[in-house]
């Protein structure tokens, strides 16, 4: 047996497709996978390496929260700038951490919370 896939699941009361592409496609560029009503899916198209990955921590790094999801992207200064023009709040950073990612927080439209960095 092998894992293919681990997929971060984020519950809500109400799936708001525009809303949440707002965050999920047009911020961070990703695409409407699949889309049942009840549930829509985002991520990309084109193939890329698939990268199996769960971590457990006790704190986020620099004594920072936990974060809900992780999300790596290729530029990290592009994605601020597209956080700050949708007038999402940043929570921490941008800051470039000791272990070697620059990386910024802020909360998706469910008030989770979303590490995005980028590796130096």
């Amino acid at each position: 047996m092998q894992v293919k896939r681990i997929v971060a699941n984020v519950a809500t009361p109400d799936v708001d497709k525009d809303r949440d592409a707002a965050f999920y496609r047009d911020i961070l560029g990703l695409d409407v996978l699949m889309d049942h009503g009840w549930i829509v899916t985002f991520g990309l198209r084109e193939p890329v390496p698939m990268q199996v990955q769960i971590s457990v921590a006790s704190q986020g790094g620099s004594d920072t929260p936990v974060p809900d999801l992780s999300i790596e992207v290729d530029d990290i200064e592009a994605a601020y700038e597209r956080v700050v023009r949708a007038g999402v709040p940043i929570e921490y950073g941008p800051i470039d951490e000791p272990w070697g990612v620059r990386r910024f927080y802020v909360r998706d439209p469910f008030g989770k919370l979303v590490n995005l960095l980028a590796h130096r």
